[in-house]
């Protein structure tokens, strides 16, 4: 990971995390707040606990999102300082819809201009967000009327950060479970670091590759990373820290916490297998989940 970020992330640049709830690249995070990297753009459709640690630790100016809370678990200090109060610096917010999110990934992914949608009508954040715009479709509507469509620009991530729970050592990279947007935000970035559970042998990927949701073409750099969603969850490997969540809250509302906490967990950690040995083998039983096989596929061959 250290040098995934040392490689890839840059000052200034404009770096995506990708993970729905489910399998969120905290562990990237953190090393990116471990190398002191500044002025970034971060790009996240739920904007959460590790966008608020990040911004806590100075990496972020503007921040791109479609969501901002703490999942369903309360609110983001940091985040809501730098909005409302600006304290201790303003923050560059720009606000989008989920799916308006998924299209500007979409059309960066596919090198269009831009994505149309129709779901902005009837919306406010139009008149907040001066990237969403309008534009006359070149084909008729239904009753044969000139047509005003909503569109959204392409985003394009320097790089793009998903975890997964598996990849091979060429990048071919297998999710499931709950999925987001990982293979387009990959696809749209000019660089794609996929951090996963574990590395398997390419006979295990070629086995069930209707699993392979990123293929190595796309990835860039593969990162083994045990425990690196932390405090998300990874399906089939550990459970979502709840507790967690709850307390984050009560941490973020007081500066002076949440910097005790960056010092303690982040820079007080040399990488994350430093993060994982603190909170102890204990706690991560409580974590533990159990085997839920989902039977074999016969793919057939050719005799």
């Amino acid at each position: 990971m250290r040098e995934a970020v040392a490689a890839f992330v840059h000052d200034g640049d404009t770096v995506s995390l990708e993970g729905f709830t489910h399998l969120i690249p905290t562990a990237a995070g953190h090393e990116i707040i471990r190398q002191g990297r500044r002025d970034l753009t971060v790009v996240r459709m739920t904007a959460d606990i590790v966008v608020d640690q990040m911004l806590a630790a100075g990496c972020v100016t503007r921040l791109v999102s479609s969501f901002v809370g703490n999942s369903s678990a309360g609110s983001l200090g940091e985040l809501r300082r730098r909005i409302e109060h600006a304290d201790p610096e303003p923050l560059v917010f720009e606000e989008y819809s989920h799916y308006g999110m998924v299209c500007r990934y979409l059309a960066g992914a596919q090198r269009l201009p831009f994505y149309p949608l129709r779901s902005y009508a009837g919306s406010d954040l139009p008149s907040v967000n001066p990237g969403i715009r309008k534009v006359t479709s070149p084909y008729p509507a239904a009753d044969g009327s000139t047509e005003d469509i909503y569109v959204v620009p392409p985003v394009h991530p320097d790089v793009t950060f998903i975890h997964a729970q598996r990849a091979d050592r060429r990048g071919n990279t297998q999710i499931w479970g709950l999925t987001g947007v990982q293979a387009e935000a990959v696809y749209a970035a000019e660089k794609a670091v996929v951090v996963v559970e574990e590395l398997v042998a390419d006979e295990v990927i070629r086995a069930d590759p209707n699993r392979t949701l990123v293929p190595a073409h796309a990835v860039d750099a593969v990162v083994l990373c045990p425990r690196g969603a932390h405090p998300s969850f990874a399906q089939g490997y550990y459970d979502r820290d709840n507790a967690f969540y709850r307390a984050w809250s009560a941490i973020s509302k007081d500066p002076a916490r949440l910097r005790g906490w960056l010092e303690e967990w982040v820079y007080g950690t040399a990488d994350h297998a430093a993060y994982v040995a603190k909170l102890g083998e204990e706690f991560w039983a409580g974590l533990a989940v159990g085997e839920a096989p989902s039977g074999s596929v016969d793919y057939g061959r050719r005799l």
